[in-house]
């Protein structure tokens, strides 16, 4: 769809003809911010409509939090558990210790065989490697228990930035699998023009060159700053390097708007240098 738009635009450029060669027709585009949940489920709050103007911060949507829930009461139970263990690890530890170290008294003093004491010493050893094992598990049941949890609070979507809802596509009830779009966020920073600049205008455009932005609904012309100019041109055919078919050639330019306007995505814009006014 894009691409037709692209090329029917640029067979208009080139029809226009030496006599308005000052003038590039585009259109409105938009870089939109999609809103997606980092885990798939079902949607179970959609909180804005189309058109709503929503501040940062402010709830979009929500997924049922039910299938995560079970999974971060799991994780904790298991966190629990490990912590528990610790306990129970750290007092065989403290036991070990404690036997080896009447056992080497009494070694000293002649009255324990070295057989027990060795014996001894590898409790206490295995006792502290039980301890160390026993923690490393509690760590990760923790970071487990943790993550169940913020998975949880991701259910819940916010605007990142103030804007527009542009586009809803899911509703309540439907699944959202994990990164899919539910909402489109436009903000006003993130409107642009494309338009077709034709081979004899290249090289008055440069990235951050001004250029004014004309629409059926704008007062007055937009001033905006060129962002990004195509490497490669586009071409109406017949596709001929020649002196009566080079205005044919065009290449494709975006531009930035120096201030929110009355251009929307899709709307038809003319485009000139600012040195034409």
């Amino acid at each position: 769809m894009k691409r037709s738009i692209i090329l029917s635009l640029a067979l208009l450029a080139a029809a226009c003809g030496r006599g308005a060669s000052d003038t590039m027709q585009g259109y409105g585009e938009a870089d939109y911010i999609y809103l997606a949940s980092q885990d798939s489920g079902v949607i179970g709050e959609l909180y804005v409509r189309e058109g709503d103007v929503v501040e940062a911060g402010a709830p979009v949507f929500a997924l049922d939090p039910e299938r995560l829930s079970l999974s971060a009461e799991s994780a904790g139970a298991q966190s629990a558990a490990a912590s528990a263990a610790i306990r129970t690890a750290a007092a065989q530890a403290v036991l070990a210790q404690s036997n080896f170290a009447r056992g080497q008294e009494l070694f000293e003093r002649g009255f324990y065989p070295r057989a027990r004491l060795d014996s001894d010493r590898a409790a206490r050893d295995a006792a502290n490697a039980q301890l160390a094992q026993a923690r490393r598990e509690a760590g990760a049941a923790g970071a487990a228990s943790g993550l169940a949890r913020q998975r949880v609070r991701d259910l819940d979507g916010q605007a990142p930035t103030a804007g527009t809802i542009e586009q809803v596509f899911l509703r309540p009830g439907e699944v959202a699998a994990a990164g899919q779009p539910i909402v489109a966020l436009l903000t006003p920073e993130n409107m642009k023009v494309r338009f077709f600049a034709p081979e004899t205008l290249l090289s008055q455009l440069s990235v951050g060159a001004q250029v004014l932005v004309s629409c059926d609904g704008c007062a007055e012309a937009l001033p905006a700053r060129v962002s990004f100019i195509a490497s490669e041109p586009q071409f109406t055919p017949p596709v001929i390097y020649s002196l009566d078919q080079r205005e044919k050639l065009v290449f494709l330019v975006e531009a930035r708007l120096d201030a929110p306007g009355p251009i929307r995505p899709g709307m038809p814009v003319d485009v000139r240098l600012a040195s034409d006014e």
